[in-house]
């Protein structure tokens, strides 16, 4: 069975205090339905990328970050 995005209906409300959600969409009494509910993304704070424009180098690129603390190369 597929699925007929044509129909699909995007609806944005707020939650009651008591937890209910109210939809009114296009649909009539008795329409089967899917309803599936997603919060919206919560935003700490507006900096996605805490690092985007400092300064960074690699003076040594190609070489093991952390080959000292492996056991086997002991």
């Amino acid at each position: 069975m597929g699925i007929d995005t044509t129909q699909a209906v995007r609806i944005k409300t707020i939650v009651a205090e008591n937890g209910e959600l109210h939809l009114r969409g296009p649909f009539r009494a008795g329409d089967h339905v899917e309803v599936i509910v997603l919060a919206d993304p919560i935003i700490v704070d507006g900096n996605h990328y805490p690092l985007q424009g400092t300064d960074y180098s690699f003076p040594d690129s190609f070489s093991s970050v952390v080959e000292n603390d492996w056991d086997a190369m002991q």
